[in-house]
């Protein structure tokens, strides 16, 4: 998969500045995405009820499948506003509108950042004013709208990837942002993605949704679901595709690759979780269902005594089957069996005696794999997560508000 991002496909074209809302930093913070023809829109926003201005702004205008840009700040997450909140939102995306020559409603909008603080519109504009009139695309630019979403984020995540449809070859890319407060359940969590596919506004929904579910909803870093996680895909079938049609080839092969570019993204912001040290991969075998199988997964993953000795190397088998045991689902404690990388640690209700310098060694990896066998049904389910580290609770004990 290549390094490039949102503006890989072709006729998406994009700008990004420091308008100032940043005022730690002079990195920037205001981007705009832009299709220059009109594209089917799909969107997935948080389930968290406290929600930000900007997700519901854009929950409305996706509705009729239609979109050309996106504008996004980072900075303020213009949550927890009321309807002074509402408004900047609506006024936000009818400056980039104007500045772009597309209907306001044609425009989503997104914001990441520090809750409850009013969105400073007049800064907005300015950027706007200075940006909107040199949209491009070229590889510097891709990077520098990539940058202008993130906040507690190391580096910016960009992934791109082709396909093959009906002849002709389809573009999917994409930029994400988030470290911490991250258990999207649909992290801060925001990722846009484009795509010269020619496909219908409800099929790129049903392709988006099904790709969320087994990228974004199957992360987590700390539990903590944002009131701003958004990820929407603009399609202008630019690639010159025949449309895509339902239950074809050329769908299943679109979702496929799609869901392939969205679990790279994925990925990456658990690798950047704040402070993390490991990446660890659960997986959940034997479970009674598919859902049972997620719950005993995630309760693993969220677990702040799993994730601590994960940080320090140590092999706690007793903290992850406990935390099995306490999901709410199907689980019997003399049945199950636990390996962390290749190594049997737990097994029939007892402990396993391991080889202590090669557990070490797994345990001392970047990267981790614990597989829990329930032998109570055929279902599984895998969840990416992170270590809890010292640098975790500094980074977030200093984030003010």
């Amino acid at each position: 998969m290549k390094t490039s991002g949102v503006l890989t496909a072709r006729g998406f074209t994009g700008a990004a500045i420091h308008c100032g809302i940043k005022t730690a930093s002079k990195k920037p913070d205001l981007a705009v995405i832009f299709s220059e023809t009109p594209a089917s829109v799909a969107a997935v926003f948080t389930k968290n009820k406290v929600c930000a201005a900007p997700v519901r702004l854009s929950r409305r205008n996706v509705r009729n499948g239609r979109a050309q840009a996106i504008v996004v700040n980072s900075g303020n997450a213009n949550a927890c506003t009321g309807r002074h909140g509402m408004r900047d939102a609506a006024e936000m995306a009818k400056l980039a509108a104007h500045r772009l020559g597309v209907p306001a409603g044609d425009v989503l909008v997104a914001s990441t950042g520090i809750i409850g603080h009013l969105l400073p519109v007049w800064l907005i504009a300015h950027g706007l004013d200075e940006i909107t009139g040199r949209v491009k695309r070229d590889a510097k630019t891709d990077m520098l709208v990539a940058e202008a979403i993130c906040t507690t984020d190391t580096f910016p995540k960009r992934c791109s990837t082709t396909a093959t449809l009906g002849g002709k070859t389809v573009t999917i890319g994409g930029i994400a942002k988030g470290a911490g407060m991250i258990e999207p359940n649909m992290a801060t969590m925001l990722c846009f993605l484009t795509t010269d596919a020619a496909i219908p506004p409800q099929l790129l929904q049903s392709a988006l949704a099904g790709a969320v579910n087994g990228s974004f909803n199957k992360i987590t870093v700390d539990g903590h679901t944002s009131t701003n996680d958004t990820v929407a895909i603009l399609a202008n079938g630019r690639a010159g595709n025949k449309r895509i049609t339902p239950k074809s080839t050329d769908y299943r092969k679109f979702a496929a690759t799609l869901g392939a570019v969205a679990i790279e993204l994925a990925q990456m912001i658990v690798r950047d979780g704040e402070g993390a040290t490991k990446f660890v991969e659960i997986t959940v075998r034997g479970a009674k269902s598919e859902a049972d199988a997620d719950k005993i997964a995630r309760s693993i993953a969220n677990s702040p005594l799993v994730k601590c000795a994960l940080n320090g190397c140590d092999p706690n088998w007793g903290r992850i089957v406990s935390a099995a045991g306490y999901a709410g689902a199907a689980f019997i404690e003399s049945k199950a069996e636990l390996r962390i990388g290749d190594i049997r640690i737990f097994a029939n209700g007892l402990p396993i005696k391991a080889d202590k310098k090669a557990l070490a060694r797994v345990m001392r990896k970047k990267e981790i794999v614990i597989d829990l066998h329930c032998k109570v049904g055929t279902s599984a389910a895998t969840i990416w997560t992170c270590d809890l580290s010292h640098d975790y609770v500094t980074i977030n004990a200093e984030y003010h508000t």
